[in-house]
């Protein structure tokens, strides 16, 4: 059986970098909120990062830790370091890390570039760039199922996030001990609210995969200025970016405490099991 103790850090670090891209979208955007502003996309959060120097190193912070959550998410589908199986939904999950991999690896270039002083002029923000995405597909043959069949992928995703929210199954991949006991509460709202938002997004792609149209397709920026429209918008917001802080949490609670299965782990107890027992 071939050793994968090596791949544990490149995990930390990706897991740590992905923490570290929401605190920034969720705190920026609180912050946005406090001053009479609106909330941010991920790509206007990044952005607004480079405009200082503490704020370009949190950029490489990003850049490096999502690169490795890239190469970690491509390493643990190939390989099946957690065990999901080569049965139906065993390749379904396994070819979703692969697509959450090149999700993060995308916004991992941008930090870079914004990093290094290029793309601060390049025209329109996260909206404007998921709107030419989706309006290039739907000019291929076939584009519009294409763009339908993104849609239910990532509605299929969102709930996915809501039910292992719901049912706490992230617990049988994380160590028991007593921290992650007692904030077991903040990690089970932190995936639920990201499952919240994939939802939203993924109805934005299934409009405009309905109109033949990319107008109405957005990323998480477009999440939140639909939030703020609604009764209580502002509220709702708030809480959506509270929850994300929760989702933040749950990522740097996976870089210090999460149970690779075919990695040694010194016969480590999940925190699923050890709450099982004592129940």
């Amino acid at each position: 059986m071939s050793d994968y103790r090596w791949a544990i850090p490149v995990m930390r670090a990706g897991y740590a970098g992905r923490g570290v891209t929401y605190l920034a979208v969720a705190g920026l955007s609180l912050w946005a909120i406090w001053r009479g502003g609106e909330a941010q996309g991920t790509g206007s959060a990044l952005r607004s990062l480079s405009d200082s120097g503490w704020g370009v190193a949190v950029l490489w912070f990003v850049a490096i830790g999502l690169f490795a959550y890239t190469i970690w998410r491509g390493i643990d589908a190939a390989e099946d370091l957690e065990e999901y199986g080569d049965d139906a939904e065993g390749l379904v999950s396994r070819a979703g890390m692969i697509v959450t991999g090149l999700i993060h690896g995308a916004i991992a270039a941008l930090a870079l570039s914004l990093a290094l002083g290029l793309g601060l002029s390049s025209g329109g923000g996260e909206e404007d760039t998921v709107s030419r995405a989706v309006g290039a597909v739907l000019d291929w043959p076939g584009g519009r199922w294409l763009v339908g069949f993104a849609a239910t992928c990532t509605i299929g995703s969102g709930i996915y996030y809501i039910l292992k929210g719901w049912k706490a199954k992230y617990r049988e991949k994380l160590a028991a001990n007593e921290f992650t006991r007692n904030y077991d509460w903040a990690l089970r709202a932190g995936v639920m609210c990201n499952g919240l938002l994939i939802l939203i997004i993924g109805g934005f792609l299934a409009i405009a995969a309905w109109r033949a149209s990319e107008a109405p397709a957005g990323g998480l920026g477009a999440a939140f200025d639909w939030l703020a429209s609604q009764p209580f918008g502002n509220l709702l917001v708030v809480a959506i970016c509270i929850g994300l802080l929760g989702f933040a949490f749950f990522c740097f609670v996976n870089a210090a405490y999460r149970i690779i299965p075919r990695v040694p782990h010194d016969d480590i107890e999940s925190l699923a099991h050890k709450l099982k027992a004592a129940s």
